[in-house]
């Protein structure tokens, strides 16, 4: 049997994870994705299949300067709240995309709910 790599078990899990999130049009889903130089955040509404509102330290209009650290992904989740209020979107299910809620991820949950995101 072969070894499967970090990023085919993180798929696996964040497959798992997809069967018990799902994200509505009152709550929609907070995804977050990322890799060693950034992070990026989305809201999306799943039964519509639409982004509401988008967010990355990738952004080249964004004052956040790298999302490869907490701080980055602090911003990150401070602007992400901001897009969704700003859409008249306040609760939403948070997505960990199957990554351990730990470092960046946990960031930025913590600065999306201190901003205004209920979840």
């Amino acid at each position: 049997m072969a070894l499967s790599s970090k990023n085919d078990v993180r798929v696996r899990v964040h497959k798992r994870i997809r069967h018990r999130v799902r994200g509505s049009g009152e709550r929609p889903r907070l995804a977050v994705f990322r890799s060693l130089k950034h992070i990026y955040a989305q809201v999306i509404d799943d039964r519509r299949g639409h982004t509401v509102a988008a967010a990355s330290s990738a952004e080249k209009k964004s004052a956040v300067g790298g999302g490869g650290n907490v701080a980055g992904a602090k911003q990150v989740g401070k602007l992400i709240a901001e897009r969704a209020q700003a859409s008249g979107i306040k609760k939403v299910v948070f997505d960990r995309g199957g990554y351990l809620y730990h470092g960046r991820v946990k960031a930025l949950a913590d600065a999306a709910r201190a901003a205004g995101l209920e979840f």
